[in-house]
């Protein structure tokens, strides 16, 4: 079982942690969030996330950032090693919902539904509700059943 960690800018990361642990809530054992505000020294930063990642490590571990190439991701990158610690850019939350459903499989397959998550977790919404019409009184017929689609 992987540990997940997000490295995001601030407030993002814990505002991830708590979403998950609103949905999740036993998930803290495994999920570690590193805000990174924007006057932090990158070694800092770095130093704080090898500390967390220590924490959440089992030996694996998933690392989610915001943005590729912003200084949580450099950071993410350094901890990275390909095999054992692994990271993805573009956390969002049915990425973090699917990789916590799934925590107690490989990391491999924690990645692979992280990512399937996150692209299907994002779709345009229609603008009409057709499945929600309103209701257009036909008469004063008590008896008379009006039913929804």
């Amino acid at each position: 079982m992987p540990g997940l960690m997000i490295i995001a800018h601030a407030p993002m990361a814990s505002a991830l942690k708590a979403v998950a642990e609103h949905t999740f809530p036993d998930c803290a054992r495994v999920l570690e969030a590193l805000d990174v505000p924007p006057d932090m020294p990158i070694d800092e930063v770095e130093a704080l996330a090898r500390e967390m990642l220590g924490r959440v490590r089992s030996p694996d571990a998933l690392i989610f950032t915001d943005v590729f190439g912003a200084t949580p991701c450099n950071v993410a990158q350094r901890l990275g090693d390909g095999v054992q610690v692994r990271v993805i850019a573009g956390v969002n939350v049915p990425m973090l919902w699917r990789s916590l459903c799934y925590s107690k499989e490989s990391l491999e397959s924690v990645i692979t539904r992280a990512m399937a998550g996150a692209t299907q977790g994002v779709m345009q919404v229609a603008t009409t509700r057709p499945q929600n019409q309103t209701f257009k009184p036909g008469g004063n017929d008590q008896d008379q059943h009006q039913h929804q689609q």
